[in-house]
């Protein structure tokens, strides 16, 4: 791959699989793994959600873009996953492209909510209806991953292998 970094980014909404194929992929092509929600909350010494609750959704935004020009400038060699919703800024989906490939697991709201029920670490699913957040959310931020992905790979009906060759053959430059 010839982008700068030579990075692997994998976006997509929460609960679409990125930490788990970012670690799977990790493991096929021998490169380190780094979630950048991880990389915040180690910084800040607390979780996103207690950063949520304590600065607000847009001061975590605009960690995450400061995290992404510290990455576009220093990091190479890595599979990188970002928050869902990282893409949602105009200036991290340019820096999301210059950080290295990115590849946008795309999944429907039905299996995203199934995956997610039950989890108290999602701030934003914290509400009445958590479905009908993910289908509102889902589609606000479409555009967005759709504009700064080079690969789509669907997760619904894919077994894990399945994707890991997908991501695999993209990055080697070949047809699947």
């Amino acid at each position: 791959m010839n982008k700068r970094g030579d990075n692997i980014v994998l976006i997509g909404f929460m609960g679409s699989g990125k930490t788990t194929v970012g670690l799977k992929l990790s493991y096929r092509l021998r490169m380190p793994v780094e979630d950048t929600d991880k990389w915040i909350e180690r910084r800040q010494g607390m979780s996103v959600s207690e950063i949520f609750d304590r600065d607000g959704e847009e001061v975590f935004r605009r960690m995450e873009t400061e995290l992404l020009e510290e990455i576009r400038d220093t990091v190479t060699q890595r599979i990188l996953s970002v928050g869902g919703g990282t893409p949602v800024r105009r200036e991290n989906r340019a820096l999301l492209k210059r950080c290295g490939m990115v590849v946008y697991l795309r999944a429907v709201p039905e299996t995203l909510y199934n995956r997610l029920q039950g989890d108290a670490t999602r701030p934003l699913l914290q509400c009445e209806n958590p479905l009908e957040r993910i289908r509102a959310l889902l589609e606000e931020r479409r555009a967005a991953y759709e504009e700064c992905a080079d690969v789509t790979v669907d997760v619904d009906d894919c077994s894990m292998e399945e994707i890991l060759e997908q991501i695999t053959a993209a990055w080697k430059g070949e047809k699947t």
